[in-house]
């Protein structure tokens, strides 16, 4: 009796326990996706402070079952996604949830503003060049305006050099160091003869070029904008040597533990050279240049780091031309130039949240020309001080300010027989700015700003607003907006005669497209410029105020393509550009609306360079046309009535890594000899018969050799300059 108790004792406490049990557990499962309704599979679910949870699965689906009691918190997280967190009751009643997790802000993958923007340097999140590119492309010879002229956006001029951007002259572009202004970044030439950059390449880590639509943080360019980043530390000390068929130069780093300096000297003497390779110009004096610079950079603290850098130059050179205005004589022209060149700053952190950043630049550039009987003098003394505080209020918000003041004197002495005229002005300026970078999501960002602007000699103030906005439409794709004015002071040469007149205005607006995949970039961008308050001038009159006025207006738009290709081919890299463009003006002392003679239709060039591994040798070539450009005839009804021809190129360099330290360079332009003309230069007053004499303009000769051998002493015995040849 006692036995059959004790069974069924048991057996009842047995059922009132799972009975219990049961009324204890919970279900609690549901599924888990993002905004868009994609699972999120492998998603931790579980309870706070306890063993109970599970992951979903593929499906984005969860359950599991838990014993607990009372309330608690249940967790769902994934990475990249913001947390889930929500009380629940747990009373034995099943629990089903349906949660959309949100993506959480990532700066790395986050999308980046590319209208009207190209970057180089190898630690940009956004790059279509790299600093290398800006060294090693065929036909650029070393000069980083010759190679932002295989870019979409850029019309090529042949008898300038300098950087001409959609629609706008090479006065309307212009360049920054470390933050600063250069305020005469090309070598001086001759008219209608080529020119080039006067910075080295291989001084810079990086560039930004913004062919619109900038930062407010810069002003006083129409156009566009060349943001040049010097280099940091070097790795140790250093010892180059540079032969050239045309020059020689000698350069040494010394590096200690914070800081390091580095100088150099360069000669540059055409003269041997031109005496070999037939020229289509008369040279007396042949090109001949001389240049020293040093560099000190220096750690500052935790965080800071501070740069001087200082150039100083001198070119002489002396060509005979005909003087169309003089029965055709020969008549020399004989340019000197001086050139100093000062850059500083420093940048910090202040706390973990704040930046700052301030610098200075200081030029002055003096050219001395003689023409015949005339002799000129330009003198032009530039000083420009910035300060620039960066905020991170929050990991999606980012807030930078700042002001900047210029200094300007510039003059024009003109001297012939017994005349004398001199001019001068000295305008003094200042500029503020403020702009906000919003990240809404990964996917999304709004950088809104403007900058204001007062120039003491216009007695002028303007007011620049400034957007732009840009949205992940994939992983690897993504669309930019920008919308902005843009002010620019009217030329020097007019500002000399009057201070009556308004800052020149243009507004951009800006469409591109960006995909990079697999180490290949497609670009596309769609751009109109609205051009107001242009000068125009009277020439006959050019030396009084009234000549001039602001009622000059313009437009140009067009497309650009990039695309790049660093891995279809193995061990080789290429890039094509394409340029359209449209644009009219009337201005300056154009009699009507007309397309400006340094704009070309249609731009394309093709860059391509292949490394050899059995040769250890880096080959580069590159094609570039540009369709024709207009030009006046006084001989002929109507204005801008003829065109140039075409021009094309086909250019070819090869590197042979000799040694570790050893680098020998060959380079040649234009190899095939294409025909290049650049219109016609015509006199100013006509002959007995009405006839204005002219000469065609060509280049200085029909090609261009280059030879040249780069050395590099250190401790180690392996670097050398393959990121500096041109």
């Amino acid at each position: 009796m006692q036995i059959f108790f004790n069974k069924y004792f048991f057996i009842f406490f047995i059922t009132v326990f799972q009975i219990a049990g049961s009324v204890a557990q919970t279900t609690i499962s549901g599924s888990v996706h993002d905004k868009k309704g994609e699972p999120l599979t492998g998603a931790n679910i579980y309870l706070q402070g306890t063993y109970d949870g599970v992951s979903s699965d593929v499906a984005g689906n969860f359950i599991f079952i838990t014993n607990q009691t009372d309330n608690k918190v249940l967790k769902i997280e994934f990475v990249g996604f913001e947390g889930f967190s929500q009380e629940v009751a747990l009373i034995g009643m099943p629990l089903i949830f349906d949660v959309v997790l949100k993506e959480t802000f990532n700066e790395m993958k986050a999308v980046t503003i590319t209208a009207g923007t190209f970057e180089a340097g190898d630690k940009k999140k956004s790059v279509t060049l790299t600093s290398l590119d800006m060294v090693t492309t065929a036909g650029a010879m070393g000069d980083v305006y010759g190679a932002l002229q295989t870019l979409p956006g850029t019309s090529l001029n042949g008898e300038s050099g300098k950087l001409f951007v959609k629609g706008g002259s090479s006065d309307e572009s212009q360049t920054y160091i470390d933050g600063t202004l250069v305020y005469a970044p090309y070598n001086s030439s001759p008219p209608l003869t080529s020119t080039r950059g006067r910075f080295n390449p291989f001084m810079f880590k990086g560039m930004v070029f913004s062919t619109g639509g900038y930062s407010a943080e810069y002003g006083q360019a129409l156009s566009s904008v060349l943001q040049l980043n010097t280099n940091d530390l070097p790795i140790e000390d250093e010892f180059n040597i540079s032969l050239l068929t045309v020059s020689a130069g000698l350069a040494g780093t010394k590096k200690w533990n914070s800081g390091a300096i580095t100088a150099s000297l360069n000669y540059t003497n055409l003269k041997p050279y031109m005496a070999l390779v037939p020229q289509n110009i008369n040279w007396s004096h042949p090109p001949e240049y001389l240049a020293s610079d040093v560099s000190v950079r220096q750690k500052t603290g935790k965080s800071g780091m501070l740069k001087l850098y200082a150039t100083l130059s001198y070119s002489d050179m002396t060509l005979n031309r005909v003087n169309l205005n003089d029965d055709m004589q020969i008549t020399s022209y004989d340019l000197h130039n001086n050139n100093l060149y000062v850059n500083g700053s420093w940048r910090t952190m202040i706390g973990t949240k704040w930046t700052y950043r301030t610098g200075f630049s200081i030029t002055e550039n003096r050219d001395k020309v003689g023409y015949g009987d005339a002799n000129f003098k330009e003198e032009l003394r530039g000083v420009h001080y910035k300060n620039v505080f960066a905020h991170q209020l929050n990991k999606k918000i980012n807030l930078r300010f700042g002001a900047d003041l210029f200094m300007k004197e510039y003059s024009n002495d003109f001297s012939e027989k017994e005349e004398k005229f001199v001019s001068q002005f000295q305008n003094n300026s200042m500029a503020t700015f403020a702009e906000a970078e919003v990240y809404i999501s990964n996917k999304f960002v709004t950088r809104v700003g403007g900058r204001y602007e007062y120039s003491g000699y216009l007695n002028k103030a303007n007011i620049s607003p400034r957007i732009s906005t840009a949205y992940k439409i994939s992983e690897h794709s993504q669309v930019s907006l920008a919308y902005g004015w843009f002010y620019q002071n009217p030329l020097n040469t007019y500002l000399l005669y009057t201070n009556l007149l308004e800052p020149e205005r243009a507004d951009h607006y800006i469409l591109t497209f960006q995909s990079s995949k697999n180490k290949r970039i497609l670009r596309s961008e769609i751009y109109y410029k609205d051009y107001k308050n242009l000068v125009k001038v009277d020439p006959s009159e050019f030396y009084l105020p009234q000549a001039y006025n602001n009622l000059g207006y313009g437009s140009a738009y067009g497309i650009d393509v990039f695309w790049r290709d660093n891995k279809t081919i193995r061990n080789s890299e290429y890039w094509i550009s394409y340029g359209y463009i449209e644009s009219e003006r009337d201005f300056r002392d154009f009699p009507a609306k007309a397309i400006p003679s340094f704009v070309s239709r249609h731009n394309l060039s093709v860059v391509y360079k292949y490394w050899i591994d059995e040769i250890r040798s880096l080959v580069g070539v590159s094609y570039r046309y540009s369709s024709p450009r207009p030009y006046h005839d006084p001989n002929l009804p109507g204005f801008n009535n003829r065109e140039t021809i075409p021009f094309q190129t086909l250019d070819v360099n090869i590197s042979y890594l000799h040694r570790e330290n050893v680098i020998f360079y060959a380079a040649v332009t234009n190899l095939p000899g294409f025909k290049q003309e650049f219109g016609q230069r015509y006199a100013q007053i006509p002959d007995s018969d009405g006839q204005f004499a002219s000469e065609v303009i060509i280049p200085g000769a029909s090609r261009f050799f280059i030879l040249a051998c780069f050395i590099t002493l250190s401790k180690r015995g392996d670097l050398n300059q393959l990121d500096q040849i041109e």
